[in-house]
Parts: C-alpha cells; sequence; structure tokens
C-alpha cells in the first residue's frame, strides 16, 4: 500500500513491487533449492546414524568380554529406559520431577508380589504391575499437579519419601528392609544368557518408548504439551486443555517407569526399598535427560550412556564410597553452567554456526540492488518518478 511520502504514480509503485518480488524470488529460491539439496543428505546422515547406533546395541552382548561389562551395560540400559520415561513429563511439559523413582519402585514391587503371592507368570505380572502404576498414577496426578514449579517438586519427593516408608515398614508383605526376592522367569539360563536375554529385552522397551516419544513429538497433543512447557497461562488461554494434557503425559511417564522398574525386578532379582524408591535415582533420570537434552530423542539415551557408565566406573575403581555421588554432582553443575540444553542441542547449534550459511538478500550491495530493480521494471523506473516530479 503507497505512503504519504511517496511521489512515483500507481503504475510505477506496481512495477516497483514486482521488482522487489523478482529480487526477493531468485535470492529466496536459490536459498530453498540449496535447503533442498541439503535436506536428502541430512535425512541419509541421520538413518546411517540411526543404524550404526541399531548395530552397536544389538551387537553389544556378543562384544562384551565378560558378564561383569554385559551385566553393567543392561544397567545402563535401564538408565536410559527411566530417563526416557521421564521425559515423556519432563521434556514435554517443562515440570521436573524428582519422585519419579516411586513409579520405579512401584513396578519392580508390583512386579515381584504379583509373581510370589499370586503365581502369575512373570511377564503376565509385569504388564499388571504396569496397569496397576497407571491407575494408581491417575489421582496422584490430579493431585500433584494443581501446583507448578518448586512446589510440584516438593510434592514429587514427598509421593517418594511415603512410598519409601510404607514399604520399609511393611515387611509382613513386602519384606520390609530385608528386602524382597523375586523368582527367576528364566530359571534354566546360565547367567551370562541371562543377562544377554534380559539386555534385549530391555533395549526392547526402550525402542517403544523412543517410537512413542517421537510419535507425540509430532502429533497435536504434543504440540499442546510444548505449549505448556513455554508459557502454560497463554496456552490455557488460547483453549488448550493443559490441565488434561498434564495429565495424560503424567500418566504415561509413570507407566513407563513402572515398566522399567518391573523389568529390572525381573532381571536382578532382589529388591530393597531404600534403593527401588530412592531419591537418587530420580535425580539421575533428571540429570541424564538434562545432560542428553531434554527436547531431543535421544537426548536421555546420551545422557544414560555418559552418566550410567560413568557411574559403573566409580563404583568399580572405588568401592563403597560416596565419590561417585560427587563426579555426579561436578557434572550436573557443568551441565547447567555451560550446556544448559544439553550435548544434542549445544551440538547442533555449533554445527550450524561454523557450517554453510544460506544466502540472503541482505548480503547483496546496494547497486546490485539497483540494478536489479531497473532489469526487473524495464528500465524505465527512474524516468517515470522524474517524470513525475517534472509535472509537479
Amino acid at each position: 500500500m503507497p505512503n504519504a511520502s511517496d511521489t512515483r504514480p500507481a503504475s510505477a509503485h506496481g512495477r516497483g513491487a514486482h521488482a522487489g518480488d523478482a529480487v526477493a524470488g531468485p535470492a529466496a529460491s536459490a536459498g530453498a533449492s540449496r535447503a533442498a539439496a541439503r535436506r536428502p543428505w541430512t535425512r541419509a546422515a541421520r538413518v546411517a546414524a540411526l543404524v550404526v547406533g541399531v548395530a552397536l546395541v544389538l551387537a553389544f552382548p556378543a562384544m562384551a568380554p565378560n558378564a561383569y561389562i554385559l551385566s553393567a551395560g543392561i544397567v545402563v540400559a535401564s538408565y536410559a529406559c527411566t530417563a526416557t520415561a521421564w521425559n515423556f513429563m519432563g521434556g514435554f511439559t517443562g515440570y521436573v520431577s524428582l519422585g519419579h523413582a516411586a513409579f520405579f519402585g512401584l513396578g519392580a514391587y508390583g512386579t515381584g508380589l504379583l509373581v510370589r503371592d499370586l503365581g502369575l507368570p512373570s511377564f503376565v505380572a509385569w504388564l499388571v504391575a504396569g496397569a496397576i502404576v497407571l491407575v494408581v498414577t491417575i489421582p496422584v496426578g490430579i493431585a500433584a499437579l494443581r501446583v507448578r514449579g518448586a512446589s510440584f517438586v516438593i510434592v514429587s519427593i514427598a509421593f517418594v519419601l511415603i512410598l519409601l516408608l510404607v514399604f520399609q515398614g511393611w515387611g509382613s508383605f513386602t519384606g520390609g528392609s530385608d528386602g524382597l526376592v523375586v523368582p527367576r522367569p528364566f530359571p534354566d539360563l546360565l547367567r551370562p544368557e541371562h543377562h544377554r536375554t534380559f539386555f534385549y529385552l530391555f533395549a526392547a522397551l526402550l525402542a517403544v518408548m523412543l517410537v512413542a516419544w517421537w510419535a507425540i513429538d509430532r502429533s497435536r497433543f504434543g504440540t499442546g504439551l510444548k505449549a505448556v512447557r513455554e508459557d502454560e497461562d497463554k496456552a490455557q488461554a488460547l483453549g488448550v486443555p493443559t490441565r488434561d494434557y498434564k495429565l495424560v503425559a503424567y500418566v504415561v511417564s509413570a507407566t513407563f517407569t513402572g515398566l522399567a522398574g518391573g523389568m529390572y525386578a525381573l532381571w536382578f532379582g532382589d529388591l530393597d526399598p531404600i534403593f527401588q524408591f530412592s531419591i537418587l535415582l530420580g535425580a539421575y533420570m533428571v540429570l541424564m535427560a538434562l545432560l542428553g537434552g531434554v527436547r531431543h530423542l535421544f537426548g536421555p539415551l546420551l545422557g544414560a550412556v555418559i552418566v550410567g557408565t560413568g557411574l559403573e566406573y566409580f563404583k568399580l575403581e572405588f568401592g563403597d564410597t560416596q565419590l561417585h555421588l560427587v563426579a555426579t554432582a561436578l557434572l550436573l553443575g557443568v551441565v547447567v553452567l555451560f550446556m544448559p540444553d544439553g550435548i544434542i542441542p549445544a551440538a547442533q547449534s555449533l554445527v550450524r554456526r561454523f557450517g554453510p550459511q544460506d544466502s540472503s538478500i541482505r548480503e547483496m550491495t546496494a547497486a546490485e540492488l539497483l540494478e536489479r530493480n531497473r532489469a526487473a521494471s524495464g528500465g524505465d523506473t527512474t524516468t517515470e518518478v522524474t517524470g513525475e516530479d517534472d509535472d509537479r
């Protein structure tokens, strides 16, 4: 639309607009063509990386030199499952829960008690325990999600502490401080084969979680959760049912965490309430997700590999000392200070910064811009403007 200071007639103004389009058109189309040319290569690189990652996971049991390394790999896989499960809530909504160990412990003890007391087959008990965690999470989530921020963190910690006291004190049912022994689902397998089987089971559970996270991330439901994460009040004002969305994310996150706990119970076979309902376990989930990147599909997995491997190394080298806790605290401090978004987003930002940049119209000189305008308008723009000035 012409403004008050425009001295060109309508026809010249219209040609000027087309000239601007002509300038923007080649530059925009060139940038788009370059982006389109890079997109297949980017997609191919991602597919290749995914194939290599899957191949390494499948080959790990065969490459492990001994049963201890294989068992450490299972621990890392269980960490990856719990961190990914936590990310359904923390990554999508921004709500930080330090009490997800409550769902891990419920899934583990639920599986063990169903096998011991009701005689259910191991994996049937595992699925039933996951359903129990789902049902329990609904009223807990309705109550916990009425608050935000630090209050939500406190509520999550209180919940896991309550369950710790209940399962530790109810010795006649849960075994109390003496623990609970869970029958092995594959009693005929030797220890290496037992570890190998459960490594693949944990990997399958992790794959299901990753596919579910990927699907939610690209759905309308995932968009609503991200709106809650960015600004919950604005999302609610725009019509997003924030309460229902948060509850669904909380239930999904808790259920997957409970399934991970049940799988751990079937593998390890010896449950202790102090470990199963440990706030430290919940803190590990948060640290792993933050380290890798909570907004990325493979962020928690990368964080679990780094943190889980580090924890196993420190425990092996320094025994029962608490040095691994010091290392964990230092790692958390480094992440918060230097990589608040995680390793994967930081690496992507670095690649974009030093990689090839798209050209834009802003890179054209004034002389080039004038020449393109003259060529697009047939070379008479200056004449028409000058003629109009003479008439005036």
